[in-house]
């Protein structure tokens, strides 16, 4: 008769874990209120699986897929390695304060996520598909960053890489810079304050975007949005912008490089170098567009730009 016991039996609950070594496959499974610190989580998958009501601090893990399936979890002052892939999936209430995230494909399908001053070097296709996400003071690079995820408030976040936030819902980002070429594609309801973004086709097919305080550089950014609001922005190096983008509030407290084919609304600039109407793809008379300098407004009028 063969031997099915496949995993450590043993469950570890109610216990305080101070500079362990630990090894093998689901090292800690089904863990119950374990206060872990200085300990190292080596080779072996899923160390954390199936865990609940865990507090580590000063830990590190190694392996792939630390905590997966896992609830109220309290990491402070961790690292996971560059080998620690996929190391956070399916998780809920779980707060990372502190720490150091090396590995890619982190966080994703989680509930109830914050994350402190914590650096992730290799996000990409990190932060996907969660809800109710909080990030403070994260620095992250990588491509497709939170994508899909949905009820995100984000301070102080400064993110390099492409396609950040694609098909993203309910999201506020407040003093932050982002670089990252098409940001907020297919998104709902994302307002920006006071932050830098720049990149390539900023925020084509989204709806109900709010942009304050911000500055921007983008080439082809704000096009195809319904419901674009902006008020007292900068449009820096900003070409071919707002093409096609209906219900247009915005106020821009700079100089525009270009506007190509507007769809409806209005719009305010302190300088304007180019107008681009196409007649056969556009309706100029759904959109003002005014010049406002020195307290004096004038208004373009659409159809003489033919």
């Amino acid at each position: 008769m063969s031997d099915c016991k496949r995993f450590n039996p043993v469950r570890r609950e109610d216990e305080e874990i101070r500079q362990e070594s630990l090894s093998g496959e689901r090292a800690l499974y089904k863990g119950r209120r374990l206060k872990i610190y200085d300990t190292v989580f080596h080779d072996g998958e899923s160390p954390l699986k199936e865990s609940a009501d865990i507090e580590l601090a000063r830990c590190e893990f190694q392996w792939k897929y630390p905590v997966w399936y896992s609830n109220n979890i309290s990491i402070n002052s961790c690292v996971w390695n560059t080998t620690a892939r996929s190391g956070v999936w399916y998780t809920n209430h779980m707060t990372v304060d502190d720490s150091m995230v090396g590995a890619p494909k982190n966080f994703r399908r989680c509930h109830d996520l914050t994350i402190r001053n914590t650096s992730i070097p290799d996000a990409q296709e990190t932060l996907w598909s969660c809800d109710s996400v909080t990030l403070d003071h994260v620095t992250a690079k990588g491509d497709y960053f939170g994508m899909n995820s949905s009820n995100i408030k984000a301070s102080h976040l400064e993110l390099l890489g492409n396609y950040a936030f694609d098909g993203a819902h309910n999201v506020e980002i407040r003093s932050s810079r982002l670089i990252t070429k098409d940001c907020f594609w297919n998104c709902e309801n994302v307002t920006v304050y006071d932050s830098y973004i720049s990149g390539e086709y900023l925020a084509w097919n989204t709806q109900n975007l709010t942009l304050v305080n911000c500055t921007i550089e983008s080439d082809q950014g704000l096009c195809y949005i319904r419901h674009l609001k902006m008020t007292g922005c900068r449009l820096i190096n900003t070409k071919l912008a707002f093409e096609l983008s209906e219900d247009i509030d915005a106020y821009v407290i700079s100089q525009v490089d270009s506007i190509l084919n507007p769809g409806s609304g209005k719009i305010t600039v302190r300088e304007l170098d180019e107008l681009i109407i196409e007649p056969d793809n556009c309706d100029c008379t759904r959109t003002l567009i005014q010049v406002r300098d020195n307290n004096e407004t004038r208004t373009i009028r659409l159809c003489s730009a033919v």
